[in-house]
């Protein structure tokens, strides 16, 4: 993985960009930090967002999270390959080596299979292996050559927020043009869940342009399920208009962390929710608000590290 680091003309601290991960130079200003997937918490439902930024509740990952983040591990390793070997049975052949690395490093993965029933994990392997079938069907990675790949990128805005994440993918074209590509192992959503996917885009078009003052002609979702392709093409003034609105978001959740007062906001994505049993909307009571401590750059930088590989 490729880290873009933040940097300027002020005194810079290092910090983890994730536990145990690479480490980033921060200004010295920087008071907080920001992922896509947290910022999207905080719009989504504001007690969600505290259960998982600032609780930090543990969550067991589900079957189709796993089945994202093992194919997005075996997208990264196919562009290993010369172009010429990038085929589908390649692709299939990297599936059970890479699911074999992921329980190495998770071996809690293992549970998500009842009694380790072998024909369970047959299937989940082989559902893996159908999602790649969907990949192929609109991209031909021959063709293709990624100038990065789970590439963390980070930039300052407002002089006090520091926005990261992980791109699945960044692509450039011999003029200089980017393309920033994202792979989705779900269906194609409905216009409410599409948008929140463009919003993970958008977050990641503002850090390229403050940071490489370019900005990307097209962001691109790869829905691999339904074999389906969303380009999507921003321009300057609308990032500056996105940089305006995620400013606006930070300081709503610094007001909401100085009220203490992170409201829950129902929806249809609570079916999804693991903190049901916390939360007001169904009978439960959040945890005791917990402590923090003003001004910790480390503990808000990891608040807003995100997993690579992950299908936020």
């Amino acid at each position: 993985m490729t880290a873009q680091p933040v940097t300027n003309q002020q005194t810079s601290r290092l910090v983890p960009a994730q536990p145990g991960g690479a480490v980033a130079a921060v200004p010295a200003t920087v008071r907080a930090s920001l992922s896509p997937s947290r910022a999207a918490d905080f719009k989504t439902c504001p007690l969600l967002y505290r259960f998982r930024s600032l609780d930090r509740l543990p969550e067991r990952p589900s079957v189709e999270q796993v089945r994202g983040t093992l194919v997005h591990a075996v997208l990264e390793r196919l562009f290993d390959l010369p172009a010429a070997q990038r085929t589908p049975q390649a692709a299939a052949d990297l599936v059970p080596g890479e699911w074999e690395r992921l329980l190495a490093e998770q071996p809690e993965l293992a549970e998500l299979f009842a009694g380790d029933d072998p024909a369970a994990v047959t299937g989940f392997v082989g559902s893996a292996t159908g999602l790649l079938d969907g990949y192929f069907a609109v991209e031909d990675p021959t063709r293709l050559e990624p100038a990065e790949r789970e590439s963390l990128v980070s930039a300052v805005v407002d002089d006090e927020l520091l926005i990261r994440g992980y791109l699945d993918r960044l692509d450039v074209a011999p003029d200089g043009a980017l393309r920033v590509v994202d792979y989705k192992t779900g269906g194609a959503p409905r216009e409410a869940f599409e948008a929140r996917a463009l919003f993970q885009l958008k977050f990641y078009a503002l850090v390229l342009w403050r940071t490489r003052g370019v900005v990307p002609r097209v962001l691109r979702l790869l829905y691999l399920k339904d074999a389906e392709v969303c380009d999507y093409s921003p321009d300057e003034e609308e990032l500056q208009r996105f940089e305006r609105t995620v400013v606006a978001l930070w300081r709503a959740i610094e007001r909401a962390t100085a009220d203490r007062d992170f409201r829950p906001r129902p929806s249809r994505l609570c079916d999804w929710c693991n903190h049901q049993a916390l939360c007001p909307s169904f009978g439960g009571t959040p945890p005791p608000f917990p402590e923090l401590v003003p001004g910790d750059v480390t503990r808000d930088a990891r608040q807003g590290a995100v997993v690579p590989g992950a299908d936020e």
